[in-house]
């Protein structure tokens, strides 16, 4: 069990604004440009197709870089990686901002996916070395509340700077917040407790990481959108075949990149499965029902956002309470009941019928919500304290990777299950079902976790 105290900050609850307002501008920084590729695309003279890179350039980057910064964070320390990162961030938001091309601006989205990695990836170890485990559910919940509120926002907010003025506006924002949370956290954050384990950092297995997962999204992506072709196929199999190398290497290590040493922790291999198939599920959800209720239901595009809205809301709402009875309840209780309303709120989804009033539609959104809100934050603090204080980096790098490989994966299920059905339609309705199915699959896993004493060890 962890044994971990306070480190020395003196105002904690200061120091955490910095790590909140990092998140805030990488999750805010995936959702807003969805609104302003239209008018990117125009400015650039660029195809609709192609101007999808400066959403894609950034979230491949995270992707392939999160575990390695985890495990820099380990060796050089969680502060220095994050002070680097929001340097990183701020910088490359000022060079979107004055992006003349494309090209400028896909390189200056990939410099900007590096802060992004940089920040991402030991988030949550920091918010570990800032608090003690008995506050820590808290902390996490206020942390799924700003994902929540700012991924909901993200399209809004975007859509009412282009109202009122450029879009390079949507990137300028970052630099006083970055800036920010740069001085606080040189002033506040704590650095790594003291470890008796002296890492060396292995470039190679850095290397091996980037170039698999890299491949692996990619490959997963394209597959989805453009079917099977040799090339495809080609570079599936060297994704496999690198993917297996890599995999080789960190058996080998004692405190490998990939955290293949703490999928030996029981609740900790089920917490990763967990959050995998929920944010599939999530995805799966959440990229059909606009064309459900468009399609099937009939609803304009406001309607349809509007409705949408109830989600991330109850999400926000119910966030916070989890945090609380994580200290009394055991989280594989928690978990298995959050993905048990997710579950029931999407067979109400998929049995809703094409003739129903946005109300109907509305309520049905919100115990979605509710079941997501519940499960998140026992779930992640549960991933964050399960392993050990010194491999808090690999822990909460992992806790990212687990968020965008089931993100990926639900956005791709949603493009084959719609192109499986093109001809008889009723996509959507089997993206809830699939999805419904997941939620299930997390579930069960998570009541597996009851028979393991829970890390946070105030509950059993």
């Amino acid at each position: 069990m962890s044994t971990e105290k306070k480190t020395n900050t003196s105002h904690p609850y200061l120091a955490v604004i910095a790590v909140l307002a990092a998140i805030m501008m990488g999750v805010l920084d995936g959702t807003v440009m969805n609104v302003a590729l239209p008018t990117l695309s125009e400015e650039f003279h660029v195809t609709p197709s192609n101007i999808i890179w400066v959403v894609n350039a950034y979230q491949l980057i995270v992707t392939m870089m999160l575990l390695g910064f985890a495990a820099i964070g380990d060796v050089f320390g969680y502060k220095r990686v994050f002070l680097c990162g929001v340097s990183i961030f701020v910088t490359a938001s000022a060079l979107c901002a004055l992006s003349t091309s494309f090209e400028m601006m896909v390189a200056a989205r990939v410099l900007q996916g590096i802060g992004g990695a940089c920040t991402m990836s030991i988030n949550t170890a920091l918010l570990r070395i800032i608090f003690p485990p008995n506050r820590l559910g808290r902390v996490m919940a206020a942390n799924a509340v700003i994902v929540a509120v700012t991924a909901a926002s993200g399209p809004a907010l975007g859509g009412a700077i282009l109202a009122v003025g450029h879009w390079s506006w949507i990137f300028l924002m970052n630099i006083p917040l970055g800036l920010a949370a740069l001085f606080i956290g040189w002033k506040l954050l704590p650095h790594n407790p003291p470890s008796k384990t002296v890492r060396k950092l292995d470039g190679q297995s850095v290397v091996l990481n980037a170039v698999f997962f890299g491949l692996l999204i990619y490959t997963i992506e394209q597959i989805a959108h453009d079917g099977f072709s040799t090339l495809l196929i080609l570079q599936a199999v060297v994704a496999i075949i690198v993917g297996v190398v890599y995999v080789r290497r960190q058996l080998q290590l004692p405190m490998p990149i990939l955290p293949v040493d703490l999928f030996r922790i029981p609740i900790f291999a089920l917490s990763i499965g967990c959050s995998i198939c929920c944010f599939t599920a999530q995805m799966l959800a959440l990229v059909s029902l606009p064309f459900f209720m468009q399609h099937s239901l009939g609803l304009s595009v406001a309607q349809t956002g509007l409705l949408l809205t109830p989600w991330p809301l109850a999400t926000t709402l119910t966030a916070p309470l989890a945090g609380r009875l994580i200290e009394r309840v055991h989280p594989g209780i928690l978990g298995g009941l959050g993905m048990t309303i997710f579950a029931f709120g999407l067979c109400l989804l998929a049995t809703l019928g094409q003739i129903s009033s946005p109300m109907e539609l509305g309520w049905r959104m919100a115990i979605c919500g509710i079941g997501i809100g519940l499960f998140q934050t026992p779930n992640n603090v549960t991933i964050t304290t399960s392993a050990p204080i010194q491999r808090s980096g690999g822990a909460s790098g992992m806790l990212g990777t687990a968020r965008v490989l089931g993100q990926t994966l639900g956005t791709a299920m949603v493009a084959v299950l719609f192109h499986a059905t093109r001809i008889q339609g009723g996509g959507e309705v089997l993206c809830l079902w699939v999805a419904l199915g997941l939620a299930v699959t997390a579930g069960v896993m998570s009541v597996c976790r009851i028979k393991e004493i829970s890390p946070i060890g105030n509950n059993k």
